[in-house]
């Protein structure tokens, strides 16, 4: 049975509200609230951009809001989203991934960047550490690791794939 006093334009309006951007997690109790991540994703392969949203599609707190395909691109939209997390590639055409990380570190300070990358060489990973990366997946390791990666980096911890220098240091 309907109450008779409901204006029924403000149940419409109502409905067609724009979503809060903070949702209930499951680990933390049912009343407490969490903000959704908003995610960008760079990679100058397309396809591959969209098998990463695809991954993190399914996630109620995880909200992939752009992609892009180069470095210069990355530092744009970094600045212009103000993400929370950012899976960057390193090869990319413009500037690689490790420049634009460490611009955006300056545009963006508060970004997590986990890199997104086929590039295995230690040097590379150290630099990627040492510019305060706070994650590695090795992109043939994607599909079993990238949202264990972000998980933990939005929680405060770090990510390394095995073959990129082991999890969690």
């Amino acid at each position: 049975m309907e109450p008779r006093n409901i204006d029924r334009k403000c149940i419409v309006r109502y409905s067609r509200a724009p979503r809060a951007q903070f949702r209930r997690p499951i680990s933390n109790g049912p009343d407490s609230l969490q903000r959704i991540a908003r995610i960008l994703a760079v990679d100058d392969f397309e396809p591959y951009r969209r098998f990463v949203s695809s991954l993190l599609h399914g996630r109620p707190d995880l909200q992939v809001v752009g992609g892009v395909s180069d470095g210069l691109q990355a530092v744009e939209k970094a600045q212009e989203l103000q993400p929370d997390l950012i899976l960057m590639d390193i090869g990319l055409p413009g500037i690689n991934g490790i420049e634009a990380a460490r611009q955006i570190r300056t545009l963006v300070p508060n970004a997590k960047i986990i890199f997104l990358t086929q590039e295995s060489s230690p040097e590379v990973i150290q630099e990627a550490r040492n510019l305060g990366a706070s994650g590695y997946v090795l992109k043939i390791e994607a599909e079993t690791d990238l949202v264990a990666a972000v998980e933990a980096v939005l929680r405060g911890r770090q990510f390394f794939d095995d073959g990129a220098g082991g999890r969690g240091r």
